[in-house]
């Protein structure tokens, strides 16, 4: 079993961190709260960036609850690293009565982190999540292990998850990979990947994305199962074909045209 480590993803930050930074010699009273602020200002930026339904400041702050929830991570996240971890518990119960989102308190969040709609969310104690990182409604990062040790996903920079999917054990999801919906993804990921099925199936980009914004084309998956039933059935063909001396008899199903299955006698 791996040992936990307090080692954060790049890009990592926490209200920890702004304590600590405030905290320096020479800081004034004034500038601790410029940080403070800075901080809620790229949280709410985050959604306005990555959700083409915001349509203000004003309804992001009062109308997102997975922004709430961020907001609510950070304070009791704060409080766990000070060693207030029964009223860190108290405060993230409180965040998951209000918005529906679980997120232990011991999770280490980077910044610009999104969560879209994100009721059925949960993120668990060793989690480690990088900068730039969206999750979307009924997302698990869970655990596989009675270990008190590093025991949950860590998902670093520009990782999106997408709904339903979950991601579980103490793996790492490389930086700028996409998990398709309602993946369950159980080993450690690639950088530049996308993951689909159950259980996840990993294509690697032949190229990295140019872009740096938020890879959320969700439409854009691979179908694994659907190319490989159409390559054996090309395959069965040639092989009947060389066996008969002649071309093959129509099958019942054909491989794909276009995206799609046609057979004469075809139900799922």
């Amino acid at each position: 079993m791996s040992t936990y480590s307090n080692k954060r993803p790049r890009g990592a930050v926490s209200f920890l961190d702004i304590n600590e930074v405030e905290n320096q010699p020479g800081q004034t009273a004034s500038l601790r709260r410029s940080h403070f602020f800075a901080r809620m200002q790229a949280d709410i930026h985050s959604v306005l960036d990555r959700d083409p339904a915001a349509r203000s400041i004003l309804e992001v702050i009062l109308c997102y609850p997975g922004l709430h929830a961020v907001w609510g991570h950070r304070l009791s996240h704060w409080l766990w690293t000070h060693r207030l971890k029964l009223l860190a518990r108290w405060v993230s119960q409180l965040a998951r009565g209000f918005t529906g989102i679980e997120i232990h308190p011991g999770a280490t969040i980077g910044p610009q982190f999104f969560i879209d709609h994100g009721m059925g969310v949960v993120i668990g104690e060793t989690t480690e999540i990088g900068s730039g990182v969206t999750l979307y409604h009924g997302v698990t990062l869970g655990g596989t292990s009675l270990n008190k040790g590093k025991r949950h996903p860590t998902l670093e920079d520009n990782v999106v998850v997408g709904a339903g999917a979950k991601v579980l054990g103490a793996i790492t999801v490389g930086a700028n990979s996409r998990i398709g919906a309602n993946a369950v993804v159980v080993k450690s990921v690639p950088p530049n990947s996308v993951v689909v099925g159950v259980p996840g199936q990993v294509v690697v980009r032949s190229k990295p994305r140019s872009s740096a914004a938020p890879d959320l084309d969700h439409g854009r998956l691979p179908d694994t199962i659907g190319d490989t039933l159409a390559a054996l059935i090309v395959h069965v063909e040639r092989l009947e074909q060389r066996l008969n001396g002649s071309e093959p008899p129509a099958p019942a199903v054909h491989a794909r045209e276009a995206g799609l299955w046609h057979g004469e006698d075809f139900s799922i």
